[in-house]
């Protein structure tokens, strides 16, 4: 997300620890390429960073299994001096650390050929460095790969959009034959054929979120509840204010969340989109496409009518980032009885066809799905929703899925790398906030007041989850418990949370248990987790905690 950022005290604030792991070789996707995990990282939010704080991004990265970042670069003058540091710092980290740069065509200028001829001089820069990331299907010789995030309205000082990233980028002489350019368009499937012989493949960023939900892809509708979605509640009316889908579904509140819960779970971590675009990129070609999925945790963002005005969510709930990692991942995961009642989980006939996985976001804090430590500059009011909401936790379940997914097999868990991550909003979905001047957030009817929890584990173990009292009370009794008999390797866990009348706000905790010995606890009271019936501000934002060998940080 494009910022503009003011000069703000920095402290140089290293990770606590990283956990080790066996370096994982790349197991062949075709004839010509390799798998690839990145994390899309956004320089417009590193404004302070130093040299350290790059390697520190490279080093608990690389040990989470990710292969590079893709340098969301945008039009701040000081922009192009984290980049040069960033490539700087994968070179010197000795890791093989990987960057290629996204063009955010939202506010880079894109209007004339000098626009253009700016762009193909920031890529060039990079092209023999050692540490840009190559990446081909079109030829034998693997090239530099390029992105963007936008850019289907440049034009370039031509006719049309085709023209212009052909004549002016992609097809100038100047890279002509020199790059994989796999833009992120937001286009209909349909619409990427009129850049046939343009585009070397496409990044389909909506991807990673079931956006169909909502009328638009912004989420930004008045009206947020898609057609689709009203088909298949049932729902006819043309409006759906928020907070009315107990009486659209004509339940009490428990049977209108059930109802909700099971007919929103096809849409978690679909692959629908996916084949689209796959599809429509096919009718060209079979196999010279390059695709790159989008995998991501959450999408939150509050800013206001006089900041950024995106005021919306999109449903990131019943174990979103597992099951969207499953959705692309060719074998089946080992799962035992699930405690997750909507859990679907099967080898996708797509994951064969997906070259990269590009996970949203390494540090996109204004729009709350950050896999990263919180660092560098914030965008300005963003710090409302993320102070407090550490989100590593998630980053934490990334090695296991990108072992997965780059060599065909999930990996064992040893003794020692086991975690317990779970997360949960901080306030009822139908809170209303006492002192919010920009207003409830569209999208919220959707989310289901629930922990959400996943095991990683060598072993079988029991796990309980349980509804505590916060800490401002002085009673320790749980409030609600529930504990499940689980199978080693991973298992999605839920629970519903929600505050007593004689209580102002409660929190969770959980423990895995094995022959009577508590092995991992994760009090999450004692890390600053409650959730408020009646907050100040609307916050849809995730807390996440971890416990365990294989936490990351």
């Amino acid at each position: 997300m494009p910022m503009d950022l003011d000069e703000v005290p920095w402290k140089n604030d290293s990770f606590s620890r990283i956990f080790s792991r066996t370096t994982v070789t790349n197991a062949t996707a075709s004839t010509t390429s390799n798998k690839y995990v990145v994390a899309h990282h956004m320089v417009g939010n590193t404004f302070p960073y130093t040299s350290q704080n790059w390697l520190n991004d490279i080093i608990l990265a690389h040990a989470s299994g990710i292969d590079g970042f893709a340098l969301n670069m945008g039009s701040d003058s000081w922009q192009p001096a984290r980049v040069a540091d960033a490539y700087a710092a994968a070179q010197n980290s000795s890791l093989n650390f990987k960057m290629f740069l996204s063009l955010d065509m939202s506010v880079l200028p894109c209007t004339s050929n000098d626009d253009a001829a700016s762009l193909r001089s920031l890529v060039s820069t990079y092209l023999s460095h050692p540490n840009q990331l190559l990446y081909s299907r079109k030829s034998s010789t693997q090239l530099p790969l390029v992105s963007t995030f936008a850019g289907e309205s440049c034009q370039f000082g031509q006719s049309s959009v085709a023209e212009g990233w052909s004549t002016q980028f992609a097809q100038h002489p100047e890279l002509k034959g020199k790059i994989t350019f796999v833009p992120s368009f937001f286009v209909a499937p349909a619409q990427m054929s009129e850049f046939h012989d343009i585009v070397d493949g496409t990044f389909n960023w909506n991807g990673g979120w079931p956006v169909k939900l909502t009328t638009d892809s912004t989420g930004s509708s008045a009206t947020s509840l898609s057609s689709s979605l009203k088909g298949l509640l049932g729902v006819s009316t043309t409006t759906n204010p928020i907070g009315s889908l107990s009486d659209l579904l004509g339940n009490s509140n428990s049977e209108a969340s059930s109802s909700l819960e099971d007919a929103l779970s096809g849409f978690i971590g679909s692959s629908d989109s996916d084949s689209q675009f796959i599809n429509a990129l096919s009718a060209n070609s079979t196999s010279d496409n390059v695709y790159i999925a989008a995998v991501s945790p959450w999408f939150f963002t509050h800013f206001g009518q006089n900041s950024f005005n995106k005021n919306f969510l999109y449903l990131a709930d019943q174990h979103l980032y597992s099951k969207r990692w499953e959705s692309l991942i060719s074998a089946q995961a080992p799962l035992g009885d699930d405690a997750d009642p909507t859990n679907t989980t099967s080898a996708q006939p797509i994951a064969p066809q997906v070259d990269i996985v590009e996970l949203i976001t390494w540090n996109d804090y204004g729009e709350s799905h950050y896999l990263g430590p919180i660092e560098g500059a914030l965008p300005a009011g963003s710090e409302a929703w993320t102070d407090g909401m550490n989100h590593t936790g998630w980053l934490s379940l990334t090695s296991y899925y990108a072992t997965a997914f780059k060599t065909g097999s999930y990996p064992n868990i040893s003794s020692s790398e086991e975690r317990l991550v779970m997360w949960a909003r901080t306030h009822p979905a139908s809170a209303n906030a006492t002192s919010d001047d920009i207003g409830p957030v569209l999208g919220s009817e959707l989310v289901l007041d629930a922990i959400w929890a996943i095991t990683l584990l060598s072993e079988p173990a029991n796990v309980t989850l349980e509804i505590i009292p916060s800490s401002n009370s002085s009673s320790t009794t749980p409030l609600a418990s529930q504990t499940f008999s689980v199978p080693a390797g991973i298992s999605k866990l839920t629970i519903p949370i929600s505050v007593p009348d004689s209580l102002d706000s409660v929190s969770m905790q959980g423990a895995v248990e094995r022959g009577g010995d508590v092995v991992m606890k994760l009090d999450a009271g004692s890390q600053g987790f409650t959730f408020v019936a009646q907050p100040q501000t609307f916050n849809y934002n995730a807390w996440v905690g971890c416990v365990g060998g294989g936490c990351v940080v």
